[in-house]
């Protein structure tokens, strides 16, 4: 069992709710979104793992069990072409829960005329494979978003 927590903190909204089709329709997998405090700050690995895929908007951490949990930080924020988003890890690299992977300014993005909003997503899972995902309420960095078997 892999319990995904949360990389920021804001609101969680679920993945229903992001206004991007292929992650409402849940065509890249499951999970929830969270709607971010719009204030600085690291968004953070959601799981112990390494890094398998690190960009400015997005990164993928794949734990022990060979799951892989994609944070993308806002929607279109790829054509930001990484500004104001600072990478504080490498791909490849052995990170914890809870430890920095990408500084970044979520009212910098509202600003840019892009959705903030987070959708954290279990790769390549079935519905059915997760549970007491969380869609609503506010959430801190840590708090369960939710557990996948």
């Amino acid at each position: 069992m892999t319990t995904v927590t949360s990389p920021i903190a804001g609101r969680a909204i679920g993945l229903a709710a992001v206004p991007d089709p292929v992650f409402s329709g849940a065509m890249v997998g499951p999970g929830t979104a969270i709607d971010p405090l719009r204030e600085p700050s690291e968004a953070v690995s959601p799981v112990d793992g390494i890094v398998v895929s690190l960009h400015p908007h997005a990164f993928v951490v794949v734990d022990e069990h060979g799951h892989g949990v994609l944070t993308h930080l806002g929607i279109d924020t790829v054509q930001l072409n990484g500004e104001g988003f600072e990478l504080l890890v490498n791909k490849g690299d052995t990170v914890t829960r809870g430890q920095g992977i990408v500084h970044w300014d979520p009212a910098g993005v509202e600003a840019a005329g892009k959705s903030p909003v987070c959708p954290v997503v279990a790769l390549e899972a079935t519905a059915d494979s997760l549970s007491d995902v969380r869609e609503d309420g506010d959430v801190k960095v840590g708090d369960v978003l939710f557990g996948w078997q």
